[in-house]
């Protein structure tokens, strides 16, 4: 199938924005874990549930891409085809390592063994390190050929997606994640996307509530 590039660019630029709260959250998890002193069950829960929202948040941004925009770029971009299947198999070695979080988390709000914490911890850094390499690499060469590929309502879909899956009770907290370091404008464009009603909720009632979570989560 040829496909003509876009007259104008798609703006994907809230994907940078959503990038940067990956990195920091999976970057702080590591040094979190490790200040979880032996046998306490209680902080080792807080942030085993943190490690699992994040987690989540991580497999949905994940799925997105896998069935939807990866098909469209092999399909629109063929001599970028090598690309494409490295970012596949970049997200498998990901999900590997979701998937040994998702079992070394109960053990640790469990028995908060320090044997646990350092297996928690490691995992964590590791998944980090992986991010960082595809998130940079996904930066440099995935979002130009979307901009180029990729409608702006393909795109907006593929947001959608994401956001889509999770509980409604879990939107706010990952909707102020992302907005956390947004700059100004980044911040303008994620509430513009909202309907009034909720974007008052959001600036008031659940900016206080993520708040007291990230003081909770981060000590």
């Amino acid at each position: 199938m040829t496909h003509t590039q876009n007259a104008q660019l798609t703006d994907v630029s809230d994907m940078y924005t959503v990038h940067r709260a990956f990195r920091r959250e999976f970057g702080l998890m590591p040094r979190l874990a490790r200040s979880v002193a032996a046998g306490d069950t209680a902080r080792a829960a807080v942030l085993a549930d943190h490690g699992r929202r994040i987690l989540t948040g991580l497999h949905y941004h994940h799925s997105g891409e896998d069935e939807l925009l990866w098909p469209m770029l092999l399909e629109r971009c063929p001599p970028d085809a090598e690309l494409i299947e490295r970012m596949e198999a970049q997200h498998e070695g990901v999900h590997e390592l979701i998937e040994r979080l998702q079992t070394a988390l109960p053990r640790w709000e469990a028995e908060a063994r320090p044997a646990v914490t350092e297996e928690v911890a490691d995992t964590f850094a590791a998944l980090h390190a992986a991010l960082l390499e595809h998130l940079g690499e996904e930066e440099q060469h995935i979002l130009p050929l979307a901009a180029r590929h990729v409608s702006q309502q393909e795109w907006a879909q593929l947001g959608e997606h994401g956001f889509g899956q999770m509980a409604k009770s879990e939107l706010p907290l990952m909707f102020w994640m992302v907005v956390e370091e947004a700059t100004p404008e980044e911040a303008k464009e994620m509430y513009a996307n909202v309907p009034p009603p909720v974007r008052l909720l959001l600036r008031t009632v659940f900016a206080w509530k993520y708040r007291r979570y990230v003081s909770r989560v981060r000590g």
